[in-house]
């Protein structure tokens, strides 16, 4: 069962008081308003995310941050009387009314105001009172207000709702000549007939719709035969100027598909993405295409949203290195169809034929740059010491045997430490850390890649014990240290390996996607592998992403739930995925640089939705659970699409014999 509280709490600190929302009576109102109260049942378990969700009505409730910044600009009183237009589910009158004397709140759907009504005599909620009607106009009859808040977006400020403030009163709303895209503003009434406005953020509402603010007809959304006949009628506009720039692509298993990007060749790190985990044909494609660059352009590193140790484990296989015989299987854990599916193992095979009569210094090798394996990053560390230094091994040993109750069930850590109000074990997997690269000198002349194995994995378990305390404190900064992990990892890969070394990089789209120019970055200020990738490397890193319309999946329902095969429902209307199906091309590349389509460019940078399946894919709460507005000519340098894919097909388990057939991936 969900602990909203905890959620609550952690929404307070890390959405709100982090982001310089610093009234107490905000931050208490807040934390203490069940906001899970307030949206569908459906949706309860996105109710602390940090974006808006829908409700009734075709409605949308705030953005947490959005409805503490307008209260706060507000400047709230424990006396105050407030009038809301725009009540929605009734949660931000809520809060309100947990600072304030009394709340009036205008809502134009009955059937909103309803469900609002209802929901405050369920939880108690005595001071509010909800009317029905035109709230452009406000609420003469009960003013003059202390504060006015408007959830919804005029062309300007009505003069009615201005003079409905008392001297001294605030008003806080947004205003724009664009119904979706308007700048919060406070207006302070001074005396009785002046005002001052202040201009504050820029903000997304939807618009305010009556008498004094935009009108039914203006702002009632298209029917869905309007919406049809207008993509139909820009059939000739943007899908059309997409179907020309695209270029098609063959099979991936055809040998042209791969010429296709030799244009990234020239880049140092080429990060390949996939808008799933588990769809055969973006594992295919990019196995293409590093076999492209490996054989035709000289890259020599496979680096991979997977875990060190795991990747370790091909890695020896592919380099037709010894095989360790205590190494584990790998891809153990879930998910495991992720790495353990035929298109990988096929992609495996060929690495290996390709290494067969190579010198190591030209060999291609197989990395993973992911944080999740503790309990083996422990284990490989101390057996490295164990035949390198002894002694080092047995501080080794005591050293993290702070970590070791937690080591396979390290999300326990996270919980200890949070509920300890420390980190008891970070000072002695730093310290571990910073003695073994001390020792690198006297370590690598023994076995320099041995050496770097034991670094990386000393490495991992430092920022993997941050990583476990940091998820309870919010996904921002977890999500941030687990990207900045992996970028740490590829920069020492490519140092290790040499100036001359380049990388191929396969990771999810939300990696790969410059987040600069995403809902992540923007709205959760969240950082990722590809930004970190274009601010150190620039044009010498190439962004690809891949997407698709339609087609079926492997992913699960819950985290560690069985991998069952789905429909991929098709894209939506105001996605990209749903411009390039009009476009009309089963298969193609489109090359994103600025100067290569500069008005296509252009006209695709001004935003839309795009979908996001990872290892979870959840049909029913599509919109909010796998859609994100992006600027994907910002976000990617290239763009790979496949009108119909299909679920990847995981490795069986049952049992073979023969070396070759059982290793690497232990069946």
């Amino acid at each position: 069962m969900a602990d909203f509280a905890h959620q609550r709490q952690r929404m307070v600190e890390r959405q709100l008081a982090a982001r310089g929302i610093a009234d107490p009576r905000v931050l208490d109102a807040m934390g203490r308003i069940p906001r899970e109260a307030f949206v569908a049942g459906n949706m309860h378990e996105f109710a602390y995310e940090d974006s808006p969700l829908p409700i009734e009505a075709g409605q949308t409730i705030s953005q947490p941050f959005i409805v503490a910044r307008m209260l706060e600009a507000a400047q709230l009183q424990p006396g105050d009387r407030v009038l809301e237009i725009g009540a929605g589910s009734g949660y931000a009158a809520a809060v309100m009314g947990a600072i304030t004397a009394h709340v009036d709140a205008i809502e134009r759907h009955g059937e909103l105001a309803e469900l609002a009504r209802q929901r405050y005599a369920a939880l108690g909620y005595r001071n509010i009172e909800l009317h029905v009607g035109d709230g452009s106009g406000g609420w003469p009859d009960a003013a003059p207000y202390d504060a006015i808040l408007v959830a919804a977006g005029a062309p300007a400020v009505p003069d009615t709702l201005r003079r409905q403030l008392a001297i001294g009163g605030r008003l806080v709303m947004p205003v724009g000549e664009s119904m979706y895209r308007q700048r919060l503003v406070k207006v302070t009434r001074l005396d009785e007939d002046r005002f001052r406005q202040e201009h504050l953020d820029e903000v997304r509402f939807v618009p305010l719709v009556g008498t004094w603010g935009w009108s039914e007809q203006v702002a009632a959304p298209a029917r869905p035969e309007a919406v049809r006949a207008r993509a139909s009628a820009d059939g000739a506009g943007l899908p059309a100027t997409i179907r020309a720039a695209l270029e098609p692509l063959p099979d991936p298993g055809d040998p042209a598909f791969g010429r296709f990007f030799d244009r990234y060749a020239n880049a140092r790190v080429v990060l390949l993405g996939e808008a799933s985990h588990g769809t055969s044909e973006f594992y295919r494609a990019r196995a293409a295409i590093t076999r492209r660059l490996i054989e035709q352009h000289g890259f020599t590193l496979v680096a991979v949203e997977a875990d060190w140790p795991d990747a370790a484990v091909i890695d020896r296989y592919v380099r037709h290195r010894p095989r360790d015989s205590q190494a584990e299987p790998p891809f153990q854990r879930f998910p495991t169809w992720m790495w353990r599916n035929r298109d990988v193992a096929r992609f495996v095979d060929w690495l290996r034929d390709y290494n067969a009569d190579r010198a190591d210094r030209t060999q291609a090798g197989f990395y993973g740059l992911d944080l999740y394996s503790l309990d083996r990053s422990i284990r490989e560390v101390i057996d490295y010491l164990d035949q390198v230094d002894p002694e080092a091994a047995r501080v080794a040993r005591h050293r993290y045997g702070c970590l070791t109750p937690w080591s396979r069930e390290p999300a326990q850590y996270g919980r200890m430490a949070l509920s300890a109000g420390y980190a008891p074990c970070e000072k002695a997997v730093v310290q571990m850390l910073r003695e073994l690269l001390a020792r690198r000198l006297e370590y690598a002349r023994a076995d320099g890649e041995r050496y770097l194995d034991a670094a990386q994995n000393a490495r991992l378990v430092s920022n993997a014990e941050a990583y476990y305390r940091a998820m309870y404190y919010g996904s921002t900064e977890s999500w941030n240290l687990r990207d900045s992990h992996m970028f740490e990892t590829l920069e020492n890969l490519l140092a290790a390996a040499g100036p001359q070394a380049r990388a191929v990089v396969w990771a999810h789209n939300s990696h790969i996607g410059d987040a600069r120019h995403t809902e992540m970055g923007q709205v959760r200020e969240e950082l990722n592998l590809g930004q970190l990738c274009r601010q150190r490397f620039g044009r010498d890193a190439a962004l690809i992403g891949f997407g698709t319309h339609t087609g079926t999946v492997a992913a699960a329902d819950e985290w560690d739930a069985p991998m069952r095969v789905m429909d991929v429902l098709p894209s939506r209307q105001d996605s990209y995925e749903r411009l390039f199906h009009e476009a009309g091309e089963p298969r193609g590349l489109l090359d994103l640089h600025e100067d290569v389509h500069p008005q296509l460019w252009a006209r695709l940078a001004a935003g839309r939705l795009e979908r996001f399946i990872g290892v979870i894919y959840r049909p029913d709460t599509e919109r909010w659970s796998h859609y994100v507005e992006c600027s994907l000519p910002r976000q990617f340098d290239g763009y790979v699409w496949f009108e119909e894919t299909r679920a990847v097909e995981p490795l069986g388990e049952e049992p073979r014999t023969g070396v070759p057939d059982t290793w690497p991936f232990g069946l």
